[in-house]
């Protein structure tokens, strides 16, 4: 059924258009795809079998139209710590495991909590992601001799920060004379070209490990199947599904917008498992979708699927055929396109607004900036930071709750409650009762609130209670639908009675 709506999507469409924005996504992913498998001190085959194999999968059975996945580098700084501790094998066995993670969240329609990630949270994760790019660059500038690692110096030092400034530069001056053609391709073209005639020696990918290979092959991670090994790879498979889910349902949502139609969360995120499922069990780094290529993607005018299968289709032409020119690409020219893409990560615009921002918002998005940077823990950073942002958002509704209070012609006394009653406000709206002073019958007025939770329920339980052990009456008016249905749940624990109006009588049991 995937294959038949994947064939579907070739209708209407400009086939043109989406060839070229696919080689042009295949292109610019190849360096990254290189870089991180680098990055993570793996083969850069094995980035470029995530890049084939994630864009191949999720174009096919993905949720979302003009999306590209490939070899992320979000996912891969999680597992940089596995990979130096167990090898490569185990890595392949987290990823497999994250997989499934992810698919499961899809299958339990789970996508839509990317939602509750507040804004200053997201910035905080991008600026610190594009630190841990910009930083793990800089440690190219190293070399590694009979097993000692020290910094590159003189001659080598200047040739490599040479090579890396003028990728830079035409990264960033390109675009100004074409954009036909991704800035960054023609960055590595140009110097590797330079490198090459100009007999330059300076380090380049066939230093580090062979790019030429053959079609990924099915392989079983060569791993114990003990429990002690599941307890070493759990925790990175749960980092990376939940960074990988992260970066791909935001960037879902970042392609609604641009394109003003609607993704489907939950099949991309089954989609995404099983990318890494197969990432796994045929020797790739896995991934999640990529913020760079999918906006290359959607501005060269791609909006089907068709893009990112002929990208993940050249990626693989590549590996059979064009790996030998690949190996020649000098590491300075890889450096200074993910340098670039490091400074597109961050989010300058949260420096320009941040005067403007709550003091709470700025503390919650430098945190997870710090924490990101600092442990390299994206998930744990994110989720810091969710949690801060639900507190004092708890904090501030806490402090909203108020009541107004007056007599009925009766002689009543009416509580007119103002604000959300849960569990961060119970406190303050227990003490607005004055249960020795009240006339024999008061009624607690929900029309501008609302009882959301078990708290609320308690609270309400804990001041009829008191009412009723003086002889008084207490009753509740105006409670919404859902409010009913919370107490009607709490039967036994409370009781409601309904009365005329509407107003409830509440009597504990």
């Amino acid at each position: 059924m995937a294959t038949f709506s994947f064939l579907k999507t070739l209708k209407n469409i400009n086939l043109k258009t989406e060839m070229l924005a696919g080689m042009t996504v295949a292109m610019t992913m190849i360096p990254e795809s290189l870089s991180f498998a680098i990055l993570a001190g793996l083969a850069p085959l094995i980035g470029l079998y995530a890049a084939f194999l994630m864009g191949l999968i999720t174009a096919i059975f993905g949720g979302r139209p003009g999306m590209v996945s490939g070899g992320a580098g979000s996912t891969v700084v999680v597992l940089i710590a596995l990979v130096s501790a167990h090898g490569p094998e185990y890595l392949f066995a987290a990823v497999a495991l994250a997989g499934i993670f992810q698919a499961l969240v899809g299958i339990f329609k789970l996508g839509k909590f990317v939602r509750l990630i507040p804004q200053p949270v997201m910035y905080g994760f991008l600026n610190g992601l594009a630190i841990i790019i910009f930083m793990a660059q800089v440690e190219q500038f190293k070399i590694t001799t009979s097993g000692i690692t020290s910094w590159l110096h003189g001659t080598p030092l200047l040739i490599m920060a040479a090579l890396t400034l003028l990728t830079i530069l035409i990264v960033v001056l390109f675009p100004k004379f074409s954009k036909a053609v991704p800035s960054s391709l023609i960055a590595i073209i140009i110097t590797s070209l330079l490198v090459y005639f100009l007999g330059i020696h300076t380090k380049k990918v066939i230093d580090i490990a062979a790019v030429s290979g053959k079609f990924p092959a099915f392989h079983i991670p060569a791993i114990p199947l003990t429990w002690e090994t599941l307890q070493t790879i759990l925790p990175y498979s749960l980092l990376m599904a939940g960074v990988g889910l992260i970066e791909t349902l935001l960037t879902l949502n970042m392609v609604d917008e641009m394109t003003e139609t609607k993704g489907n969360a939950n099949k991309e995120a089954v989609a995404q498992g099983a990318a890494n499922v197969v990432n796994g069990f045929f020797g790739g780094m896995g991934g999640c979708a990529m913020v760079a290529q999918t906006l290359v993607n959607i501005e060269a005018g791609a909006r089907s699927k068709l893009s990112a299968f002929i990208g993940a289709i050249t990626i693989l032409m590549i590996i059979l055929i064009g790996g030998s020119v690949i190996e020649q690409i000098p590491m300075a020219a890889l450096v200074g396109v993910m340098m670039m893409v490091a400074i597109s990560t961050f989010k300058w615009g949260s420096l320009r607004i941040i005067r403007k921002m709550p003091k709470t918002d700025i503390f919650v998005g430098i945190l997870v900036a710090a924490i990101t940077v600092i442990m390299q823990n994206l998930a744990l950073a994110v989720l810091i930071g969710v949690i801060i942002s639900a507190l004092v958002f708890a904090w501030d509704n806490a402090k909203r709750i108020r009541a107004r209070k007056h007599l009925d012609a009766e002689g009543n006394k009416i509580y007119e409650i103002y604000g959300p009653l849960f569990f961060g406000s119970t406190t303050a709206f227990l003490e607005k009762f004055d249960v020795a002073q009240d006339p024999q019958r008061i009624i607690i007025d929900f029309k501008e609130s609302r009882v959301a939770d078990m708290s609320a329920i308690d609270a309400l339980k804990n001041i009829t209670e008191k009412y009723t052990a003086v002889g008084k009456q207490a009753v509740l008016r105006h409670l919404s639908a859902d409010c009913r249905k919370i107490l009607k749940d709490a039967s036994g624990f409370i009781e409601v009675d309904i009365q005329e109006d509407p107003t409830y009588a509440v009597m504990p049991k």
